[in-house]
Order: C-alpha cells, then structure tokens, then sequence
C-alpha cells in the first residue's frame, strides 16, 4: 500500500469514526475547532482518564482511528497479573476500544480500566465453542457482573458444521440476552468453515441481534483472511459490525482488513501497530 492509498484509507476511516459520534463527541470536536480556530496551538488533555464533567473534552477523541478500532487483546494461558495491569495502561495510553482477556482477569481490568474509554472485553465458550448453551450463559452473566461490557462468544462449530443452524441461532440468542445491552461479538472461527456456512453463520449472527461478526479465536489454523472480511461485510452489511482477529501483526496488515469492511480488529501487537512495525518475527499470535 503505497503514501496515497494509505492517506485516503485514513480519510475513510475518519469519516467511517466520525458517523459514530454520539451528539456530545459531535459538541466536543466543534469545541477543539473553537479552540484552534481562536489561536490555539497547543491542548493540555489527558487519555488515560475521562474528565469529570461529561461535556469537557475528551482527550482521546484526538488519538488515531485506527486505535479506536483495537481490541488489545491477551488470551494466552500463561497471562499474569502484570501481564494484565501492562495491557491496560497500554489500552489508556493508546486510547484503545477495549482490552479483551480471560474471565479470569476481567475484575482485575474493569479495576484497572475505570474512568478510561477503553472497555473491558471478555471471552465466552472459549476456544472451541462447545459449552452447553446454559454454561455460556452463566458465563456472560458472571462476566458482566464482573465489569465486562463486551462479550465476544465462539459459535458451536460442530453444530454448525452439522447444519444444527436453529441450535446455533438459539445459543447466540441466549448469550445476547444474558448480556443484557452489551455488545456481543460472534467468532465464526472461519478457517473451519466453508464460504457457504460462514454466509450462513453471519445471518443466524444477525437474526440472533448480535452486535458484531468476528474471523477467529487464534486458535484455528488461520486468523482472519481479507477475503473473509469482505464477504462476512456483504452478508451484514452495515447492519453489524465485522470484527478481524488473527495474524493482523503490521499496520499494513490492519489497513487492509479495515480497507475490506473490518470495524473493529483484535490484535495482541496494537502498540506496534500504531507505531508502524511490522512484526516479521513475532510468533503468530495464539490469542488473536
């Protein structure tokens, strides 16, 4: 992707961010062009905390697009306590969408990560998608009492592929519902499916209100692929958000998946990401 495509695809994701803004982010950039536009050169804000006052400016309306989409993620079995408390400085640095971890950990980030933007993500039916439909229930309901306010649940895959599809739709609906308003992401784990089931994942996704279709959990053979972006985006549409998780390592990488209908990208390498390196040594990543 040379300078000029990258300039417009960051013009597309401006616009793409800014029809999300609520009536108060709206206020808030009219409020920073007043500034600018009355002389200033320089703003005193800070992103490692929303102000007090719900109608001053937020400091992480400035940071990059590209790191609003971010799930800055850590699913590793290994994962220690430090690991999560540097992931969610990292996320308040960054200004990141969320931090997604293990069940495990999510007081611990919902702790770390008040007053932030960043929300806490979690994982339900987690790697594999084979918990009973009662057990990812209790599983979200604990998360989100937890102080998660994402969920990002795994589909049954032997269901799926065994063209179980009202069983299917049914586990994502009880998960939606256990999540009370929460946003809820459906992992398709496209790497096991064929093109015609993920079409048909992404429908029983969106008959079952979830918010988001996402790629992968890291743990299949591949990651999220361009091609399965774009045809997860022409299933939904702009009725859902599409969520690319899995082998994104560059920036370029993540341009590309954003370039083919992605909204949101989960990665363990965001701070990297954001910094432009490309991470041809780093190991693929099993979390995402």
């Amino acid at each position: 992707m040379n300078v000029r495509d990258q300039e417009a695809l960051a013009d597309a994701l401006h616009r793409q961010y800014n029809k999300k803004e609520s009536g108060c982010d709206a206020g808030q950039y009219r409020g920073l062009e007043r500034l600018v536009g009355a002389g200033a050169g320089r703003l005193g804000l800070r992103a490692d905390r929303l102000p007090a006052d719900p109608d001053a400016i937020n400091a992480c309306l400035l940071a990059p697009p590209l790191a609003r989409l971010i799930d800055h993620t850590v699913l590793k079995p290994e994962t220690s306590e430090a690991d999560i408390r540097t992931l969610c400085a990292e996320a308040r640095e960054h200004c990141f969408a969320s931090v997604c971890v293990s069940p495990a950990w999510v007081p611990l980030a919902a702790e770390e990560l008040q007053g932030a933007s960043s929300v806490v993500c979690t994982v339900v039916g987690f790697p594999h998608g084979t918990q009973r439909t009662p057990v990812k229930v209790f599983e979200t309901e604990v998360a989100i009492r937890d102080g998660a306010t994402e969920i990002d649940m795994v589909i049954g895959i032997g269901r799926m592929k065994s063209r179980m599809y009202d069983k299917v739709e049914d586990d994502i609906t009880s998960v939606v519902k256990a999540a009370q308003g929460c946003t809820v992401k459906v992992i398709l784990e496209t790497a096991l499916l064929t093109d015609e089931e993920k079409v048909i994942a992404c429908v029983l996704a969106q008959n079952a209100g979830a918010d988001f279709v996402k790629t992968s959990t890291g743990f299949a053979p591949h990651g999220a692929t361009p091609e399965d972006v774009a045809l997860m985006r022409r299933v939904v549409g702009d009725r859902m958000g599409v969520k690319a998780s899995g082998g994104i390592r560059s920036a370029e990488d993540a341009y590309e998946m954003v370039e083919h209908g992605a909204t949101r990208l989960g990665v363990s390498a965001g701070v990297a990401i954001l910094k432009g390196i490309t991470l041809k040594d780093h190991p693929p990543d099993t979390a995402y």
